[in-house]
């Protein structure tokens, strides 16, 4: 019926099962942990909780979660709802992110810098943009719709998990290979070439987490290689003949338009407007 507020404002943790309404738990203005996982939750109403650290809410039937007041959160974990989207840049101080199994079609994580651990498997994205979380342990975003997935900023990476994607380019070259204990890419029938530190000792190290068709380089020269498919021109030329359209040597003129030879054999259409 009713609690007396003196009763309740001074409480930090709450936890219960065979919750179907949670009306009320924005007056536990104290609160830092709530543990409401395996209910029959349609709704959570936190905006007022803004002292939550840690919201634990998976396995629930929540379709929204607005967390946009609740900057002190340092673990997310809503796994097993029905979340179609998910706003958590206000949330600058997470480090555990788990959201798996759920309805997401995009996740922006541009301003979460400090996430150390991050699930988002069992959902409908098809990109992921991690290259602001530096800090990242672990990555699991296996059963999705990726179809590239680059994380050679995540130098601080001893996981990843992306099978069961529609992968065609994997960019893995991070500089911290040697330490990734879990690196686990079957299921993407459509990528062969996953680009590493070392191809040699991927090879011998991650074979077996890896699907026939994929192999390993240090430049796989597709779309999230380093080196995107372009090479740095290096070598100098020089300039040795001018020829007019006819193949007659002449020399420069405005307005006209020439045929550069250069001493590497390579030529050049010229026109210069004055």
């Amino acid at each position: 019926d009713y609690v007396n507020t003196n009763n309740i404002n001074t409480v930090t943790s709450f936890g219960g099962v065979g919750i179907s309404d949670l009306t009320g738990i924005e007056d536990f203005t104290a609160l830092t942990y709530l543990f409401v996982t395996n209910n029959n939750l349609t709704s959570l109403d936190v905006i007022q909780n803004t002292s939550l650290t840690s919201l634990l809410c998976w396995a629930n039937s929540l379709t929204t979660l607005d967390l946009s007041q609740n900057t002190a959160l340092t673990w997310l974990k809503c796994p097993y709802n029905q979340l179609t989207s998910l706003d958590v840049s206000q949330n600058v101080a997470l480090t555990d992110l788990q959201c798996s199994h759920n309805q997401l079609t995009s996740l922006d994580l541009s301003q979460n810098t400090a996430l150390t651990d991050l699930q988002c498997s069992h959902n409908q994205l098809t990109s992921i943009d991690i290259s602001q979380n530096t800090t990242l342990n672990s990555f699991s975003c296996g059963s999705n719709q990726l179809t590239s997935l680059d994380v050679s900023e995540n130098n601080s990476l001893l996981s990843l998990n992306c099978s069961h994607n529609q992968l065609t380019c994997l960019n893995a070259a991070n500089g911290n290979n040697v330490n990734m204990n879990v690196f686990v890419t079957h299921n993407n029938p459509d990528l062969s070439c996953i680009e590493v530190d070392d191809a040699n000792w991927s090879t011998s190290n991650w074979s077996n987490f890896v699907d026939f068709v994929h192999f390993f380089s240090e430049d796989c020269n597709n779309d999230c290689s380093s080196t995107s498919g372009l090479n740095e021109l290096t070598a100098s030329k020089t300039l040795i003949q001018i020829l007019d359209l006819m193949g007659r040597e002449t020399t420069f003129k405005p307005n006209t338009p020439l045929i550069y030879v250069y001493d590497d054999g390579s030529t050049e259409k010229v026109f210069t407007i004055e």
